[in-house]
């Protein structure tokens, strides 16, 4: 079996001995590092009805460093600072176990439920709309920082929201109107397949 530490290093064991609660383990191989991307993937995700839990775990799966939780003026749920709170523990868990499926040695950060205000002149800041550019147009950020994208709600951030995010660059991932489970998948997804792999 792989053995990870969740922030990047692994190594393979085999199993010696299984007891109550207990697994005996002998390494055979040296600690490998998972590499990173660059440009590092961080999706911020507004709260939907449903939940988040299955958008968090693909997001795992895709290979993105951080997922964001936050609130919008359109968002369906809203959580109070307890169910808040109680639902990060649950993503952390979502992303954990996602991380173990996928084999990924680095399981990605849930941050804190936060305010759209939260992103406000973040660099490398993106907003998936359907009227933005093509992914593969979208710039690189500064040398060292990740692309961050804002996904919004089922019907999409207001007008509002979208002043507030300024010169935010906005990048489409097709014409059609998506799920809001599906878009963070989608966006991620092509962010990630133009990320470069660092070598170790």
């Amino acid at each position: 079996m792989t053995v990870s530490d969740g922030t990047g290093a692994w190594r393979r064991y085999d199993i010696v001995g299984v007891g109550r609660g207990r697994l005996d383990l002998v390494a055979t191989a040296e600690v490998l590092l998972e590499p990173l991307l660059r440009p590092q993937v961080v999706v911020a995700v507004a709260l939907t009805k449903g939940g988040i839990d299955g958008v968090v775990a693909r997001l795992t799966e895709l290979g993105v460093s951080r997922i964001e939780p936050f609130r919008a003026r359109r968002s369906v749920a809203r959580w109070d600072q307890v169910r808040a709170a109680r639902a990060v523990v649950r993503l952390r868990r979502v992303a954990r176990e996602a991380a173990m499926q996928s084999r990924r040695a680095r399981i990605p950060g849930v941050g804190e439920v936060v305010d759209l205000a939260a992103f406000e002149g973040r660099c490398g800041l993106l907003v998936a709309d359907r009227c933005g550019i093509a992914p593969g147009a979208v710039p690189l950020p500064p040398a060292g920082e990740p692309w961050t994208v804002v996904v919004g709600p089922e019907g999409g951030l207001d007008a509002f929201e979208k002043d507030r995010l300024g010169s935010a660059v906005r990048v489409s991932v097709g014409p059609h109107v998506l799920r809001a489970e599906t878009a963070p998948v989608a966006v991620a997804a092509v962010l990630v397949a133009r990320a470069t792999v660092d070598a170790l």
